[in-house]
């Protein structure tokens, strides 16, 4: 067996910083710190900091007054931020810049009096924050059958935005159907769907045409994976999207001669190469890696963080 490594794959900047993040408030203040919602949408992830004293909260009734919080990647409304301080907790801010990017689109449109329409999954982290801005200026969109059911007041003031983490195929569509029924919506200055999502992406729409089957190291959760994982499945290839290789059998692979191994931005590289290991030990398989894109993208801690990390390296 051949395996081909895709390359960009895993972690992007925005889940590198909130990792770093979490990793050094527990070091700072000593566990537990309580985080809203995941860290970042990997199972291996968040039980590794469950293991090391990190606490998991989906509301901030949880978290005991006084406390350490941090806001996971995926961002939060100014609600929970307005929670948060009425419960005199120590909040720190790991919000990921590109959706911040976002909120504050979604603020500007809705101060200017536009109706905005937010491409992106209900219910998931990063969307309910972003809905959190502005509830009453937002309509939240899946498909090109919502925008076709789509009743707005006024189409000459007409904004769309969209979930960082979307697939860019799916996305393109829901704005060409947007333009077609308003033609004088408007966008933002620069796309809202992430460098990283985009990279990844484009590897496995690349790559997948000359392989047989396609791994996909991230968590069903994992709004990003999930979209590699289709595209894969798009191109007529067999894909899975696994937390690793514990989540594969020998069957996934009769008669495939060469896979491709890819991970979502939240996947640690060790669980690629434990899912490495574990196709060398079976079908005594090869490697090469393939890159597609240079990735050089960093974003700074936490404010509050940064002093203190700088501390840590020095020693």
């Amino acid at each position: 067996m051949k395996i081909i490594l895709a390359a960009p794959r895993g972690f992007c900047a925005g889940v590198n910083m909130a990792i770093d993040s979490l990793d050094l408030t527990l070091q700072k203040f000593g566990p537990p710190v309580y985080v809203y919602h995941e860290i970042v949408h990997n199972q291996y992830v968040v039980n590794t900091f469950r293991d090391k004293g990190a606490v998991f909260v989906n509301t901030i009734d949880e978290v005991p007054e006084g406390s350490v919080l941090l806001f996971s990647a995926h961002g939060v409304s100014p609600q929970v931020r307005e929670a948060a301080r009425a419960r005199n907790l120590n909040a720190l801010d790991a919000t990921c810049p590109l959706v911040t990017k976002v909120h504050l689109e979604a603020i500007k449109y809705a101060k200017a009096g536009y109706t905005i329409i937010l491409i992106g999954h209900d219910g998931h982290d990063e969307v309910i924050g972003t809905m959190g801005e502005a509830p009453e200026a937002i309509l939240l969109v899946e498909d090109e059958e919502d925008v076709d059911k789509l009743e707005v007041k006024d189409e000459s003031k007409l904004a769309y935005l969209t979930q960082t983490t979307l697939s860019v195929d799916d996305a393109n569509r829901v704005i060409r159907r947007l333009r077609e029924r308003f033609p004088q919506i408007e966008s933002p200055p620069k796309d809202d769907i992430c460098y990283a999502t985009q990279n990844r992406q484009e590897a496995v729409r690349i790559l997948s045409d000359d392989v047989d089957v396609v791994v996909v190291l991230g968590s069903q959760n994992s709004s990003n994976s999930q979209r590699l994982r289709e595209l894969a499945a798009d191109d007529g290839k067999p894909a899975y999207l696994v937390d690793g290789p514990a989540d594969l059998s020998i069957e996934n692979f009769s008669n495939a001669s060469t896979v491709l191994i890819t991970a979502g931005a939240s996947a640690p590289e060790s669980v690629v190469q434990a899912t490495i290991d574990w196709l060398v030990e079976h079908f005594d398989a090869s490697v090469e890696v393939k890159q597609i894109r240079e990735e050089s993208v960093q974003f700074p801690l936490p404010k509050p963080l940064r002093a203190f990390a700088a501390e840590v390296r020095a020693k």
